[in-house]
């Protein structure tokens, strides 16, 4: 986005790039764009982003934003070209097409990722499928793949430039390729990334669904030491009917047979899970099935997310929770992702990891636990032998560290 309005002339502006997953995303960014304004009263505020997609009379009616831009729009140059001037009607605002008319998605090639030591490689955009509690599709599109071809001209590209792991990333990853010639998947994306850019020495995906993992994916995690023992799984819940409700596609039972597949092939590996608490129709029962899917699967890192009502969804339809009893569930879940994730430091001490260091002073182990590397050299990657661990990050002795 940067580089589309640098190259349209643009200067003295700030981009807010927004989300739309849930309400209090939105209220964030309202709340960040009034901020913006009062701390930089000369400066045109141009919005984009999700939320700018499926909310964007809210941001438009907004005194403080001078142009939304939809998430098409703000990948283009052209969209930076005479913006509206400062003072003009919400409808002169609205650069917002309809995202279900995209069919493709541009590779995005960077050379450069600021404040970042891994680099980022968007490989897929939108989702096909329709979740009853998620906006996302209406603020992404359909699902569209960028050509293999491509995703290797930037990976290589960003190899040159110095990164030493490459992320993966898309809105719903595992159906990579279903639009292109040939339906690859992404596990064969990996694989040919890996083989055609031989000077990559770690690869991670960011997300998957995992009743989309292909064969070439199961093999990479099996017998690949660069792919990245981690995998960040789309579980949403534990309870077989609250699935349903939800329209995912998997079962308890699937989840809990692939974390057990892929644990299999890669003892090491370590898993992460997005989780609703407060689903409409959830009750205790169905609550504690949750909880017990992300024990029973092993969840390190498990982030959850309190039940939202997005607008025009189905599930905001449905009859509601009570907001505080929501809460509540989301803090208990979280407590339990606690205690999973103390219960994977504690199994982290005494082995032997090899980590990459980031600017922040921390680093990541191959399977994504966070090391406290204050000290060392960012983009640095060394072996190392953890000590012990402060309940959020793993440590290492001092001098190992002044030895590196």
């Amino acid at each position: 986005m940067r580089a589309e309005a640098e190259k349209a002339g643009l200067n003295n502006a700030i981009l807010v790039n927004t989300c739309a997953v849930t309400a209090e995303a939105v209220r964030q960014a309202r709340q960040a764009i009034r901020r913006a304004r009062r701390d930089n009263p000369h400066a045109r505020i141009i919005v984009t982003g999700c939320a700018a997609q499926t909310e964007k009379e809210t941001f438009a009616e907004m005194a403080e934003v001078d142009a939304v831009l939809g998430n098409e729009e703000k990948l283009k140059s052209a969209s930076y070209r005479s913006l509206p001037d400062f003072g003009v009607s919400a409808e002169e605002k609205l650069r917002v097409n309809d995202i279900m008319s995209v069919r493709a998605t541009a590779p995005q090639m960077i050379r450069h990722i600021d404040g970042h030591v891994r680099a980022f490689i968007q490989v897929q955009n939108g989702c096909d499928h329709r979740c009853t509690f998620c906006i996302i599709p209406y603020g992404r599109g359909n699902s569209r793949s960028v050509p293999m071809g491509a995703v290797v001209d930037q990976a290589r590209r960003l190899v040159e430039s110095g990164y030493r792991e490459i992320v993966l990333t898309g809105v719903d990853a595992t159906s990579y390729g279903a639009d292109l010639p040939g339906t690859p998947t992404l596990g064969l994306l990996a694989r040919t990334l890996l083989k055609q850019v031989p000077d990559i020495l770690r690869l991670r995906l960011s997300s998957i669904d995992s009743i989309e993992a292909d064969r070439h994916l199961l093999d990479l995690i099996a017998d690949e030491p660069r792919f990245m023992p981690h995998l960040h799984l789309s579980l949403q819940h534990g309870d077989d009917l609250i699935l349903k409700r939800m329209k995912r596609r998997h079962s308890s039972a699937e989840a809990r047979a692939f974390c057990a597949e892929v644990r299999r092939l890669r003892p090491e590996i370590s898993f992460g899970a997005d989780m609703i608490a407060g689903f409409p129709t959830e009750t205790e029962a169905m609550f504690d099935n949750a909880a017990r899917l992300a024990e029973d699967c092993g969840i390190a890192y498990l982030h959850v997310f309190p039940y939202s009502p997005r607008p025009g969804t189905p599930a905001a339809r449905m009859p509601q929770p009570d907001r505080a009893l929501v809460k509540e569930r989301a803090a208990r879940l979280r407590g339990k992702g606690a205690e999973l994730y103390a219960a994977h430091l504690d199994r982290m001490v005494g082995s032997e990891q090899t980590i990459l260091v980031e600017m922040n002073g921390l680093a990541h182990t191959e399977n994504f636990t966070l090391v406290d590397a204050a000290g060392l050299a960012p983009r640095a990657l060394i072996e190392v032998k953890i000590t012990g661990h402060d309940g959020k990050h793993l440590t290492m002795h001092r001098e190992q560290m002044a030895a590196a």
